[in-house]
């Protein structure tokens, strides 16, 4: 078991005061970070490729791929602890576009292509996760709705992806009454937990899409999975609620699953231009450590277009900067190709 999380609620303390400095700081001399031109992220070469991140024509025309941000690792960082195989890991925040569903979708991809048996479960109603693997929810004979209130196996809704090794099972737009289904339901908490027992030794690893929510769905995910996956947008709004999410996992843990613990989150929509993406990842880091994969995923346009084409980034565009950056996680979160 793992070092307890900061207090609840000191994170957002401390973004707030990140938020009062910002504001209170002198203006930044012209060459800073916030000037017109705007400079390159940490680790990044002086090319075409670091020119804004949220600029169409800078990725669109490049040639070459950039390495991936990532934060220099201090000497005194202990080396991340890999768990065992197989790993079934929740990925939550109950803030919405914080990239809950990108980071699902591309980092299933990712360890899919480096040699893992994925399987990604949508949990969310929106079915984001789905679509954004090619998935159709809307002529679907079964999802986890049915999985959930109606106890069919979750290998009958589970579909093949485009990418080798990867597979969904989807969601339906049915999940969404399925909060308000289950408050009765025998067991509520741990329907998912059951499901996923029939075919725990089938995958390496199991990643789960919550909704932008705590409520029974995302407990469902917490109670079934061995660790929880947070990702933080690199802004001031994104610390909010975070003590809670904490809270919350904590009691899951104490009440229902002994064994989950956060043992990873994963920086996103990090923009080098910005003072506050660099002083949110500081403060993040400080509170968590080494739970804080060093790998840190940009603000790019190809990671918002490759959904509308029900592809991961890695399909959709190998050589940007965002397929990098996820090739690069998935290295960091498993150790290593399988």
């Amino acid at each position: 078991m793992t070092d307890a999380p900061a207090p609840a609620g000191e994170l957002e303390d401390r973004g707030a005061a990140i938020f009062a400095q910002l504001r209170e700081a002198p203006p930044a001399p012209p060459s800073s970070a916030d000037s017109p031109e705007p400079a390159a992220p940490p680790n990044l070469p002086e090319t075409a490729d670091a020119a804004p991140a949220d600029d169409p024509v800078s990725e669109a025309t490049t040639q070459q791929p950039d390495a991936p941000v990532a934060e220099p690792a201090p000497a005194d960082r202990a080396k991340r602890t890999i768990p065992p195989l197989p790993r079934i890991m929740a990925i939550a925040n109950q803030k919405g576009g914080v990239g809950k569903t990108t980071t699902t979708v591309n980092l299933g991809a990712c360890l899919a292509d480096i040699g893992y048996r994925v399987l990604v479960v949508d949990l969310d109603p929106q079915g984001n996760a789905s679509t954004g693997l090619g998935i159709n929810i809307r002529g679907l004979q079964s999802s986890m709705y049915d999985v959930i209130l109606s106890d069919v196996p979750i290998e009958d809704c589970v579909e093949a992806s485009s990418v080798r090794n990867l597979f969904v099972a989807p969601a339906s737009l049915d999940l969404a009454g399925a909060e308000i289904e289950l408050v009765p339901a025998f067991s509520r908490e741990l329907r998912l937990k059951q499901a996923l027992h029939e075919v725990r030794d089938d995958y390496d690893y199991v990643l789960i899409d919550c909704p932008p929510s705590l409520g029974l769905l995302t407990i469902n995910a917490m109670a079934a999975a061995t660790e929880v996956l947070v990702p933080i947008q690199c802004e001031y709004y994104a610390l909010e609620g975070l003590g809670q999410l904490l809270r919350n996992v904590g009691l899951v843990q104490k009440n229902l699953n002994p064994t989950l613990e956060v043992s990873t989150i994963v920086l996103v929509m990090y923009d080098a231009r910005t003072k506050l993406s660099d002083q949110v990842a500081t403060e993040v880091r400080q509170h968590f450590d080494e739970k804080v994969c060093r790998i840190m995923i940009p603000r790019t346009v190809r990671l918002s277009e490759a959904p509308s084409f029900g592809q991961p980034i890695i399909a959709f565009d190998p050589t940007s900067r965002g397929a990098v950056a996820y090739r690069e996680l998935a290295k960091e979160v498993s150790g290593g190709p399988a």
